[in-house]
C-alpha cells in the first residue's frame, strides 16, 4: 500500500486555520482521498492535556525552552499515535500546525535557537516532514482584530511585537521552500478557500 501524504496548515492567530482546515479536508475528500484531520498541540488524549498546559493563562512565567519541550512532548505522542500510523495505512493526514509553528512561535517569537528546535525535531520525528504546507499569511494588525472579540488563551494575549516576530519567521521559512505555499489570508473567506483548493488540486495532479 502506498504511503499517505502529510499536509499541514500554518499561520498565526487570526489567520483562519481552524476554518480552512475544514475547507482543505472537504477538497481532499472531493478528490476521493481518505483524510484524517488533526491538530497540534493536541491530537491525542495525552497531547490534548499538554495543549491545555500550554494554552492556559497563569501567573508563573513559562520558560521558552520549557514551552518548546512541552510542544515536542505532545508532538512525539501525536506522531506515534496518529500521524505515522495513518500515513502507513495510506491515509492522508491533514494537520493544523506542526514543527514550522515551533520555529515561528518558540523560535521567532520566544528566541529559542533554531538548531535546538531542529535537534528536537530530529529526535521526535526523524525523517518526517510535511509533503505540503499551506501557510496562511495575514498582516498582524488584521489578525489581532479578528481575535479581539473572543476569550484569549496564553499565546493570544501576547503583545503585537511577538506576533510580528512570529510572522517574520513564517515568511522566512516560506521563502525558497517549495514545500510551503503562502496564501494571502487577508482576503475574503471565499477567496482564501479558492486558493487552498487550487493548491491542493495542483499538488494532487503533480503527485
Amino acid at each position: 500500500m502506498a504511503r499517505g501524504r502529510f499536509i499541514t496548515l500554518e499561520g498565526s492567530e487570526g489567520a483562519g486555520k481552524s476554518t480552512n482546515v475544514e475547507v482543505a479536508a472537504r477538497c481532499l475528500r472531493a478528490m476521493d482521498i481518505e483524510v484524517v484531520v488533526t491538530r497540534e498541540p493536541g491530537g491525542t488524549p495525552l497531547a490534548e492535556e499538554i495543549r491545555g498546559l500550554l494554552l492556559s493563562t497563569r501567573e508563573e512565567a513559562v520558560d521558552p525552552l520549557a514551552e518548546t519541550l512541552l510542544m515536542f512532548a505532545g508532538r512525539a505522542q501525536h506522531v506515534s499515535e496518529v500521524v505515522e500510523p495513518n500515513l502507513r495505512a495510506g491515509r492522508w493526514v491533514l494537520c493544523e500546525r506542526f514543527t514550522d509553528a515551533t520555529h515561528a512561535y518558540q523560535g521567532g517569537g520566544r528566541g529559542v535557537d533554531a538548531e535546538q528546535i531542529d535537534t528536537l525535531a530530529a529526535l521526535v520525528h526523524p525523517g518526517l516532514e510535511p509533503d505540503l504546507t499551506l501557510y496562511l499569511d495575514v498582516p498582524v494588525e488584521q489578525a489581532l482584530a479578528r481575535i479581539g472579540a473572543r476569550a484569549l488563551d496564553r499565546f493570544e494575549r501576547e503583545r503585537r511585537a511577538f506576533f510580528e516576530r512570529v510572522r517574520t519567521r513564517y515568511v522566512e521559512l516560506a521563502q525558497g521552500n517549495a514545500r510551503i505555499r503562502a496564501i494571502d489570508a487577508s482576503r475574503s473567506p471565499a477567496e482564501v478557500a479558492a486558493a487552498i483548493e487550487k493548491c491542493l488540486r495542483a499538488y494532487r495532479e503533480a503527485s
